[in-house]
């Protein structure tokens, strides 16, 4: 978008920032708008290594996603995937295992437009509008049953939405709901920002962030490892997303430079 403010988008509004379009800023992208750049910029004068852990991230997930390929994992739903980029969910998977079956799932109206417009030609491949505040809603999307068999094992990822989600929200019940519906033999991978290793950045980050979302408490590792609960954490566990499963080996001072966990967990 960048010069495109808006267009073609009905009932978007451009002037608030907003979280996915700000990533994809982060990025490289040119999908966001000015109120997002500024955000941008003014949480990057607060922590500069934020850009690098936007690409962090994806690099997890890509990990992650080669790793439940190994296991014969085939179906894939990935939930807030934020806007299409480079090495989405459904191209590393694909390109590992053709046909495999890929949901993405987003509330965002600029997310979900252009992920529908990048994915019109994959019919494995679908968009579902939801959240993991609504699980039963979003697995009883008629997109979602199209491609996505509940009963045969499936990858969840949650790379990077519910540190946005305050627990009055009940982000533990959504995720916690929505494996139970999972058949066994199904994962679920989590990323999720914490404050373990920079307390001093966690009151700043907050209070930027309430501007534009209702942001609880920080949540610090122990936390985070909650939404595990009923499954069975696969090695190494609930790390910095640098340690999990690298090409080369990190130590804990260049893992910490990226203040994000990450890990998946195995459905009994």
């Amino acid at each position: 978008m960048g010069g495109t403010e808006g267009r073609g988008v009905t009932g978007l509004d451009t002037s608030t920032p907003n979280i996915a379009r700000m990533s994809d800023y982060l990025l490289g992208g040119k999908d966001n708008f000015a109120a997002d750049r500024e955000f941008a910029e003014s949480l990057l004068t607060i922590a500069p290594e934020v850009k690098t852990m936007a690409v962090d991230t994806r690099d997890f997930i890509e990990r992650v996603v080669r790793f439940l390929v190994d296991q014969g994992v085939t179906q894939f739903v990935n939930i807030a995937s934020g806007l299409p980029t480079q090495r989405n969910t459904h191209e590393v998977a694909q390109e590992l295992l053709p046909g495999a079956r890929v949901v993405y799932v987003d509330d965002d109206p600029v997310v979900l437009n252009h992920a529908r417009a990048v994915l019109a030609r994959n019919h494995d491949t679908g968009v579902v509008k939801g959240s993991i505040l609504r699980p039963s809603e979003m697995t009883a999307d008629p997109e979602m049953t199209r491609l996505i068999d509940l009963d045969r094992p499936v990858a969840v990822l949650i790379p990077a939405r519910l540190q946005y989600l305050p627990d009055a929200d009940e982000p533990y019940k959504g995720v916690a709901h929505l494996r139970d519906r999972l058949a066994p033999g199904s994962f679920i991978a989590i990323g999720h920002a914490v404050f373990d290793s920079r307390p001093e950045l966690a009151d700043p980050i907050l209070s930027l962030f309430r501007r534009i979302v209702p942001q609880g408490d920080a949540r610090t590792r122990e936390k985070v490892l909650r939404f595990f609960d009923g499954t069975e954490l696969v090695e190494p566990g609930l790390v910095y997303i640098r340690q999990w499963r690298p090409e080369t080996p990190q130590s804990e001072a260049q893992a910490q430079r990226v203040w994000i966990v990450g890990g998946v967990g195995r459905v009994p």
